[in-house]
């Protein structure tokens, strides 16, 4: 009896100790996110974990059944089936690109279907059961059919606003969440100091302090503070690094760019995004300094890792791996170039051909190594299980269908776009204008079309769902006013201007609004490369397409296209008070507009609720606060304009200056600054200054703070921002700003690349533009 007993427990002793080694660590959440990686990256094969590297395009992997349905197409399956990836990009994205449309597209319960029905696939049918990561476009809304659409970077930018940005990101956030995706492709941290560039739309402008600052806004609102609350997801900051500053304007070429400059500006937006904790990061297509960006070991690693303490994932671009073989011949094949960027610190292949078809043979070759694929593959793993997706991988159909674009999105929506508007001119305060006016000319090519207001990254759109310049004033006028509109001419096209027609309508009106600028509307007769960019030869239409803006469509000049100047040009001739609003993607030539018009507005690409956005400036239901994130340059012949340049010599042809500059933009009330107060506490500078509203309307202004290092060591700008704060001040009243200099803000890189700051004297300048101080001071850094 006693053998019998001794024999069963040691039975159940092996019973128990098989079962222990075989347990499934990895899928018990009270193992710590370390012993979890570590237990499935044990059970991987080689296929398997470079699987997890590979984020192919995702808009065919769906299939759509009818309006309340949606499967795997047979293309998963059969992936999944031979080697299950770490996710897919783009599963939502709808555009001429993709050819997803409103009737072939998802909704965002059908989206969130779409999404659980692929997830589903991955956590039950495949071996390991890993959820996928979906990556989804979000720079200025979910790039998805039925979301909420808000203004362009620029316009973004031009609000001054960090906690409205932040605010807006929560909204992207929960959106995109809610429809099953996990990483928001945003926000953009390129500065646009090449003005020809075709993404110059998408940047928040030219300046890196503006940029972080609205950048770590952004990341925050898209992250918050837990992952695994089902309205947040992980966002990627883009491009890395340079890019904006592309040889010859043309997209993704060269920077030719020093190493102070590179680190003093460029790379400063991307270091603040790290030290806040984002959790992806995306490289670009162009090289620095003749290294491509996608295989630059120094920066993916030695700095973003090692200096910065970046823990998460870095993400190629579309075929930038494969472009450093292909564009950049930095490489003999696709293979050598996935070799440098897996072994430079690129963990993820969006595209997922370059990792997918070669790593196993450089595997194999000794180009790379098993510890190189580990190492990208637990970066990608541990995003996974800190966001809960091995416990909670779907979401719920119904919140997608009630929470996504609802009202109080779309009202926000109208806030960002109304503060991002920019008052050029208001000669003798022609607006605001009364509701009650007797009738209105709106005329132009920008002034009732949707697509030219929404700027590239956008899904098809309901006509309902848009409100135009000219919607914006119908809804805002009164019934007896008469509201004439014609289009008088097209933003490229000159085959259909009807100019005359337009000055018909200006002569009976009391006063006219005309709407010009650009367009980055896609059309599904233009032709796009593999990485979606747009061909400027790619229209097959005799009649020519508006776009001129948007990724692909570099600039040589920056002038108004088509017949837009005679237009301008003809209605100024009218004698009629003019008021030019620009819907643009870069800083257009402005020069016609600004002498000729009584007042001039530029509204970048104002989103879904532009037109009523407008409309509360044009009719004084809100005072324009948008200051200009980039300089307006009088020619492309000024170019580089940046303001931090400082004041250059004249052309012999016209003014070095810009035409608008950085941080300018007017209000309908006056503000005064007063009593600058400078004081250094043990090398900690606090300024302080007085602002009093002085005028008749209650207003917000953005109080600018600039810099200069008056001697040091090495070229320091003339002029630097270092903070900014928008206040709001009721008429007749004042708000007392304070601002806090530290370390970080006085420091440059020396003679030996050291980040230190050097004791001299400073000048500090308060004000409400580049080139418009009104309180000026000095500090001095023992």
């Amino acid at each position: 009896m006693n053998k019998l007993l001794h024999l069963i427990i040691i039975l159940f002793l092996c019973t128990v100790s098989r079962n222990l080694l075989s347990q499934e660590l990895y899928k018990d959440p009270d193992r710590t996110t370390d012993e979890r990686i570590a237990d499935l990256l044990s059970r991987m094969t080689t296929e398997e974990k470079i699987g997890q590297l590979c984020f192919p395009t995702g808009w065919e992997m769906y299939r759509k059944i009818d309006d309340h349905t949606a499967v795997p197409a047979e293309s998963f399956i059969e992936r999944m089936q031979k080697t299950p990836i770490g996710g897919f990009w783009a599963t939502l994205r709808a555009d001429p690109w993709t050819q997803k449309t409103l009737s072939n597209g998802l909704n965002p319960k059908l989206s969130a279907k779409a999404l659980n029905s692929l997830q589903r696939f991955a956590v039950e049918e495949t071996r390991l059961g890993i959820p996928l990561l979906f990556a989804e476009e979000c720079m200025h809304g979910h790039m998805a059919i039925g979301t909420t659409v808000f203004p362009t970077g620029l316009g973004q930018g031009s609000t001054w606003n960090p906690q409205l940005i932040q605010e807006m990101a929560g909204v992207i956030a929960l959106e995109t969440r809610l429809q099953g995706a996990h990483i928001a492709y945003g926000p953009i941290l390129d500065l646009a100091r090449e003005l020809r560039w075709s993404r110059v739309e998408e940047t928040f402008g030219e300046d890196p302090v503006l940029t972080a600052k609205l950048g770590v806004a952004f990341v925050n609102g898209l992250q918050g503070n837990d992952f695994k609350d089902g309205r947040h997801v992980y966002s990627t900051p883009k491009h890395f690094a340079a890019y904006g500053i592309p040889s010859g304007g043309h997209n993704g070429q060269q920077a030719f760019i020093g190493e102070r400059e590179l680190f003093s500006n460029h790379l400063l937006p991307f270091g603040k995004v790290a030290e806040a904790g984002v959790k992806t990061i995306m490289t670009s297509y162009n090289s620095i300094d003749g290294i491509p960006a996608t295989a630059h070991k120094y920066l993916l690693k030695d700095i973003l890792r090692v200096e910065w303490g970046f823990d998460g994932f870095v993400f190629s671009d579309l075929g930038s791996i494969e472009g450093i073989a292909g564009t950049h011949r930095a490489a003999k094949s696709v293979k050598h170039a996935a070799a440098l960027s897996l072994k430079a610190g690129v963990d993820a292949d969006l595209g997922g051909n370059a990792y997918s078809k070669n790593l196993i043979s450089a595997l194999d070759e000794g180009l790379v190594s098993m510890s190189d694929i580990d190492n990208a593959v637990v970066n990608i793993l541990r995003l996974k299980f800190e966001m809960g997706l091995f416990e909670n991988p779907y979401v719920d159909t119904i919140k997608a269908s009630q929470k996504v674009r609802n009202e109080k999105h779309i009202k926000l929506s109208r806030e960002v776009a109304r503060q991002g508007i920019v008052l050029l001119k208001n000669c003798n305060n022609i607006l605001p204008l009364k509701k009650d006016i007797g009738s209105i000319a709106v005329i132009g090519p920008n002034a009732d079309n949707i697509y030219n207001q929404l700027g590239d990254y956008t899904a098809p759109q309901e006509r309902s769902n848009i409100v135009t310049v000219l919607d914006g004033i119908k809804n805002a006028v009164n019934e007896k006013t008469s509201v004439y509109y014609t289009k008088g001419c097209d933003i490229r096209d000159t085959t259909e201007t009807n100019i005359q027609e337009a000055v018909d309508i200006a002569n009976k009106s009391d006063v006219v609004i005309l709407v010009v600028g650009g367009s980055s509307a896609r059309d599904f007769k233009t032709e796009y490369i593999e990485t979606g960019a747009a061909t400027i030869t790619g229209s097959v239409n005799e009649k020519i397409s508006d776009m001129e803006s948007g990724e692909g469509f570099d600039r040589s000049s920056l002038d108004l296209l088509g017949d837009q100047e005679k237009l301008i040009s003809e209605i100024a001739n009218t004698g009629k008070p003019l008021i030019v609003i620009y819907i643009q993607g870069r800083p257009l030539n402005m020069n016609n507009a600004s002498e000729k018009a009584a007042a001039l507005l530029s509204a970048w690409y104002p989103g879904q609720e532009g037109g009523n956005a407008v409309a509360d400036i044009l009719f004084g239901d809100y005072n324009p606060s948008g200051r200009l994130p980039v300089s307006v340059p009088r020619s492309v012949g000024q170019l580089p304009v940046y303001y931090s340049l400082g004041r250059q010599a004249d052309y012999v042809e016209e003014s070095s200056s810009p035409l608008y500059p950085f941080g300018y933009g007017l209000s309908y009330t006056n503000f005064e600054y007063s009593d600058l107060e400078v004081n250094n506490e043990n090398n900690i500078i606090k300024v302080r200054c007085t602002i009093s509203n002085i005028g008749n309307f209650d207003g917000e202004e953005v109080v600018q703070l600039y810099i200069r290092d008056n001697i040091s060591t090495v070229y320091t700008p003339p002029i630097q921002l270092k903070d900014f704060k928008k206040i709001n001040v009721k008429k007749g009243e004042y708000e007392t700003v304070e601002f806090i200099l530290s370390f970080d803000d006085l420091a440059l890189y020396d003679s030996n690349m050291m980040r230190v700051v050097e004791p001299g004297e400073f000048s500090i300048m308060i004000g409400s533009s580049s080139n418009s101080i009104h309180l000026k001071g000095n500090f001095t850094i023992d």
